[in-house]
């Protein structure tokens, strides 16, 4: 083996096998194994035709290797739609139903041969498939655009045997009354095709490009591993710290799972607010959402003295509320209570656990503290549970259900006129729509997005929410000092919001203050230890700003590794990689770039993008030319 030549690079693996194939065997040898090989001959000609390459058919399985999540989803349904026909014109009860398991990962080739971690997790994922079904690991999604007719339904995360970490898992199918996509071209052909180098040439540099790629990302792990960040501010320990983890949805109906959140985060909410208190983000403790509770070891994991854990029932108009408050060290109850209530005292009881709180650790409240906390933020139900809704549409980060969450935040202020954070909510939800290029009329969106939020805080001046959503708004009319007043302002009321944190640490970067969005940063991340793509996408922003052009790729890479589709952070690595003169690597993120937003260009960069200093602006539109972003 001294002598055999290795490679390694990141790439999508497809495996496949026949669902109960002994059983098929055993009722008739011949016919069986006949009609497994045409289905998977067919399927190897799918496979090439969508830019993939069969490298083991063996029996009753397949491997095949693909560049792109969405060429392996494209063959993958074709198949099962073609088996599917194929099934219902044979005859006899030997039909064979194939179950696909697609990851994205490292793997090795040697001798013609292909393994590695990625090959493992598609088996893994395989696995989790039903006969006739398609899964697909949580990483590979989210590198599919968002214009591929393809449904996606959540199967929670797994364990996965060899895999310290557990795997997300979607099973996917094609959207009623659509079709495939036919087979594009090679992307990596396309880049030859543009490159100003010749084809030699570019051949060693995307070799390269993969290699790098691979090992710098690990897909296959989970995409909330912390990394690893020396921070440059000191973790107190001279006050209590908390992580509140999920709720538990006991309730019969599994559509009552955003309420069930929703109050987890209210709870988040009003002790982030503590002078006296750490808290952690909601985005690390919902990192622990499904999974069986070890305290000692959740808290060791996140650095915290206490837990709190809880369940919520929802029946018509009763509601049962459990939660207790864990000693971390010892493991042991501090505080338990069971609260039996009717929907409209859910404000009732969020209150009575904070309070609960607050004593059994002898948290000494401010005057402040104390204002904060006795400040409702609507008395109907009706109100928040549409709120709640919003809140979980909003988060899918989509056009419908962005448009569905404004749906409801706009109800939930007719119901209640003076509902400050639903103003909040829906002045980011409408930012946010116009920046992903939804709106047909973005300056008027933008307008009315900063008058709610206004709107907001004159509602509630004490509500950390409504300034971030000005901050948030402010952002994007480029008013860089009123941005940055109120985000400070919610931090002021909520020291523990990482969210805050990070908000500031954006603004920051756009007016070219580096060396301070990477201490915010790190300070969010003690906070928010499983914190999401766009911190990193912060700290690599920082860097390149500060010219140090292999660090930021660095954090830019580790923030696609978590967010594929994140645009702002491909388009950065790219400036780095030009940066760093490794122009055949650049030219490979803008050609992934253009696949997925084919009017991304450096007009429409200058236009909708706030930066304030105008060197950095300059040098940031000279690197993506040099990557070779149209004009």
């Amino acid at each position: 083996m001294s002598g055999e030549k290795l490679s390694s690079k990141l790439a999508v693996i497809l495996h496949a096998d026949v669902a109960g194939s002994t059983l098929l065997v055993r009722e008739n040898e011949r016919l069986a194994h006949q009609r497994i090989q045409d289905t998977f001959q067919r399927f190897s000609k799918i496979i090439v035709d969508h830019q993939g390459r069969v490298h083991e058919l063996r029996g009753d399985a397949l491997l095949a290797e693909f560049d792109r999540a969405s060429d392996a989803v494209s063959a993958a349904l074709e198949l099962q739609l073609s088996q599917r026909a194929c099934n219902a014109e044979t005859e006899g009860s030997i039909k064979p139903e194939v179950r696909v398991g697609i990851s994205l990962g490292e793997v090795i080739i040697a001798d013609g041969t292909i393994t590695g971690a990625g090959v493992v997790l598609a088996q893994r994922i395989e696995q989790l498939a039903r006969p006739g079904s398609v899964v697909i690991q949580g990483a590979a999604y989210e590198t599919i655009p968002e214009r591929y007719p393809f449904e996606y339904a959540s199967l929670g995360q797994h364990e996965a045997k060899g895999f310290d970490e557990p795997v997300r898992a979607y099973e996917v199918s094609l959207r009623d009354n659509e079709t495939i996509p036919p087979p594009q071209a090679n992307r990596r052909r396309a880049v030859s095709n543009i490159s100003k180098y010749k084809s030699a040439g570019m051949a060693v540099i995307l070799a390269a490009a993969a290699l790098a790629i691979a090992f710098w990302l690990k897909p296959w792990t989970s995409q909330t591993r912390p990394v690893a960040v020396e921070l440059t501010d000191p973790q107190r320990s001279d006050i209590p710290s908390i992580a509140v983890l999920p709720f538990a949805n006991i309730s019969n109906n599994l559509e009552q799972e955003y309420f069930v959140d929703g109050i987890t985060e209210d709870i988040i909410t009003d002790l982030s607010r503590l002078s006296g208190l750490r808290v952690l983000a909601s985005n690390t403790s919902f990192k622990y959402k499904g999974q069986v509770i070890d305290v000692k070891k959740i808290a060791g994991e996140l650095g915290v003295s206490h837990i709190l854990e809880g369940s919520v029932r929802r029946a018509g108009n009763n509601l049962r509320i459990t939660s207790r408050l864990i000693d971390a060290v010892s493991g042991e109850n501090i505080w338990a209570e069971r609260f039996d209530k009717q929907l409209d005292d859910v404000f009732k009881v969020q209150d009575d656990v904070t309070h609960s709180i607050v004593s059994s650790l002898s948290i000494q409240l401010t005057t402040q503290d104390s204002e904060f906390l006795a400040m409702p933020t609507t008395g109907s139900f009706s109100a928040y549970d549409l709120f709640l809704q919003g809140q979980s549409l909003s988060n899918q980060r989509t056009k419908a259900g962005n448009l569905q969450a404004q749906n409801a935040y706009r109800k939930a202020i007719e119901l209640d006129p003076e509902y400050a954070r639903a103003y909040g909510a829906l002045a980011v939800t409408l930012i946010r729509y116009t920046t992903a290029g939804y709106s047909e009329s973005p300056e008027a969106t933008r307008k009315e997005a900063l008058e709610l939020a206004l709107k907001a805080v004159e509602l509630d001046s004490r509500s950390q929410h409504a300034y971030w959503a000005l901050g948030f708004a402010y952002l994007y009319f480029h008013e860089y000092e009123k941005a940055a007043e109120a985000v400070s302002t919610a931090l002021a009321i909520a020291p523990s919001y990482a969210d805050g944190l990070g908000l500031l640490a954006l603004i920051n970067n756009h007016i070219g203050q580096a060396e301070e969005s990477i201490r915010l940063i790190e300070k969010a991340i003690r906070l928010n230890p499983y914190y999401s793509w766009d911190y990193l996408y912060n700290l690599g922003w920082a860097h390149y700003t500060l010219g140090d052009y292999e660090k930021a790729a660095e954090f830019l890479r580790k923030a696609l590794e978590r967010n594929g589709n994140a645009r702002p952070a491909r388009l950065l690595l790219a400036a780095s990689y030009a940066g760093l003169g490794r122009l055949g690597d650049a030219q490979w993120e803008i050609d992934e770039i253009l696949s997925q937003n084919p009017t991304t260009s450096i007009s429409f960069l200058v236009e909708k993008i706030p930066f304030a200093n105008e060197e950095n602006m300059s040098s940031y539109v000279t690197h993506l030319r040099q990557a070779g972003l149209p004009e």
